[in-house]
């Protein structure tokens, strides 16, 4: 059945960082322009998580009077402390003057990401841009050429058997001259756009972590404003993981805390939940915690792989902008502020050849206009900073960067190598050490259902899963024989389980309900037999201020 459709000069999928500064600079520039944005969240900034101190200098670039707006910006960073810990119960605050200087955070804030994306959202509305949030982009629709015509908007009211409902309403079709596609983080349509235009050709596969975050509210005399605290080494050194946690005090007395476990990590019997829920118990965490409650939950997949990895962000009718190019600095543990950028570039380019009356090209010219621009310098001078953590671990890596960056500026004349996708560098299971994680206590640490619960997560039942298997066999013959199935480990919010019959016999269950979108399973099962894709929109978590 032919889709009915609407046309607009630019289509932008996904309204985070990149997506709305990409429709507030077109609006800036061209404000004859029709600029629509499709969010699969049930709101602009439902699906938005990350740590996060934000850098403004994007922000400051693309609305230099955003105090005068009312941006979220409410808290600056008044100290940074970094620790290296040891085990359970000790560890060594690192002086400044030894640490990277891309982890200083001087003029930076604490943010919710998702209140800035909101906030972004009104000030793209304001100027003209429509925003269809709940409406996932399930397809790309091409024309007879192969260049991108647009998006498609997935099916809803689609049953468990596949077959109509009452409610069924078919997808929409959105054309643009020209399609931004910002979805984040492994991106579903953006991973289709790399392996068909062979978009990541040449480069280095890209590296992934999972960040795991807490919002609490804690008594008033452990809260310090502004406050940032990193850490790395303990508790992931015990399984000889990489990754670091982040404890951050905003304002209302609320703390964010949370911990990124690098995706590469060997060991099937790692379960990156309960390592941060075990961190919490550490002084450095508890002291601010103790005492407080928790009040939401939520975990999002990073692109961490750098420059190194970064795939062409070009094609034919479209651009691939943000964390579902790879934007984000590792570094700095930043990516909304070259999220942002990528954003106002892709932007720039695509006005200018629409005045120019071109129409679904490949807008070559954004190549150089990203390598001439502060993002692509700032991500050349930390390139190797991620490659020199797989390589030699947090300590002796860290200690790379701070010559690397600190002393040489980034300047070094190679770069460093790190050819090995993350999911293929499992151990096997029988020999790995298996570790005994405590049981959550209630007050520190807690278990997935209950975390889930905070996430707001909710998915309509009757509707095919999204997490879909290549082959319904391997879970259990390859999987669960080889790495004791690590899908219900890695997954964070207990989407994937093995659970024993009536006769004894063991089955891979699905609980796709209970997905936060992370991404993980796409990214980390060592067989490469999930795929992610989008439910109905609207489905998925519901973060307020995450």
């Amino acid at each position: 059945m032919e889709r009915e459709y609407m046309e607009y000069d630019v289509v932008i999928v996904g309204a985070g960082p990149a997506g709305l500064s990409a429709a507030c600079r077109i609006k800036q520039l061209n404000e004859e322009i029709s600029v629509c944005v499709v969010e699969k969240g049930s709101e602009v900034g439902a699906h938005i998580l990350s740590g996060a101190v934000f850098e403004p200098t994007a922000l400051n670039e693309l609305f230099p009077d955003w105090k005068e707006r009312g941006a979220p910006l409410n808290t600056e960073v008044t100290g940074d402390d970094i620790y290296m810990l040891r085990n359970g119960d000790s560890g060594i605050k690192i002086p400044n003057f030894f640490t990277p200087k891309t982890m200083h955070n001087e003029g930076n804030y604490i943010i919710s990401l998702g209140n800035l994306c909101r906030w972004l959202s009104e000030q793209a509305e304001a100027m003209g841009v429509e925003i269809f949030p709940g409406f996932a982009a399930a397809e790309v629709v091409y024309h007879e050429d192969g260049s991108v015509k647009g998006i498609a908007t997935g099916d809803m009211g689609i049953g468990l058997d596949g077959q109509q409902k009452d409610s069924y309403m078919p997808g929409m079709e959105l054309h643009g001259k020209y399609t931004l596609f910002t979805e984040g983080c492994r991106g579903q349509l953006g991973k289709q756009l790399i392996a068909k235009f062979e978009l990541d050709k040449g480069v280095e596969p890209q590296h992934y972590g999972i960040g795991i975050k807490e919002i609490w509210k804690v008594p008033a005399e452990q809260h310090q404003q502004g406050l940032v605290v990193h850490t790395a080494g303990w508790p992931l050194s015990e399984s000889g993981s990489a990754g670091g946690t982040f404890l951050y005090h905003i304002e209302d007395n609320q703390v964010v805390v949370g911990l990124i476990t690098d995706l590469s990590y060997s060991n099937p019997h790692v379960s990156p939940f309960d390592e941060f829920q075990r961190y919490k118990h550490h002084p450095v965490a508890k002291q601010y915690l103790e005492g407080g409650e928790r009040l939401a939950y939520g975990a999002r997949a990073i692109a961490k792989g750098g420059l190194q990895s970064q795939p062409k962000m070009t094609f034919p009718g479209g651009l691939l902008l943000g964390d579902n190019a790879g934007t984000l600095n590792f570094a700095k543990i930043k990516g909304s502020h070259t999220a942002m950028k990528s954003g106002m570039l892709g932007a720039e380019v695509v006005v200018k050849a629409i005045a120019e009356d071109r129409a679904s090209q490949d807008l070559v010219e954004f190549a150089d206009a990203y390598k001439a621009s502060w993002a692509w310098k700032e991500l050349h001078t930390q390139r190797n900073f991620g490659p020199a953590q797989h390589k030699w671990g947090n300590i002796i890596g860290s200690a790379y960067a701070f010559i690397d960056i600190n002393i040489f500026n980034g300047s070094l004349p190679w770069t460093l190598s790190d050819p090995t996708p993350d999911h293929e560098g499992m151990q096997l299971a029988s020999e790995s050490k298996k570790i005994d994680y405590p049981k959550p206590d209630g007050k520190l640490s807690f278990d997935k259902p209950s975390s889930v619960f905070l996430s707001n997560t909710n998915h309509e039942e009757d509707q095919p899963c999204h997490l879909t298997l290549k082959d319904d066999s391997i879970p259990m013959d390859v999987n669960y024989v080889k790495w004791d199935e690590p899908a219900q480990r890695y997954c964070p919010a207990g989407v994937y389980e093995i659970v024993e019959q009536e006769d004894g016999s063991k089955k891979f269950q699905i609980n796709g309900q209970n997905c936060v979108h992370c991404k993980t399973c796409d990214i980390k099962d060592p067989s490469q037999n999930i795929t992610w894709v989008c439910p109905e929109g609207a489905g998925g978590p519901n973060y307020p201020n995450m």
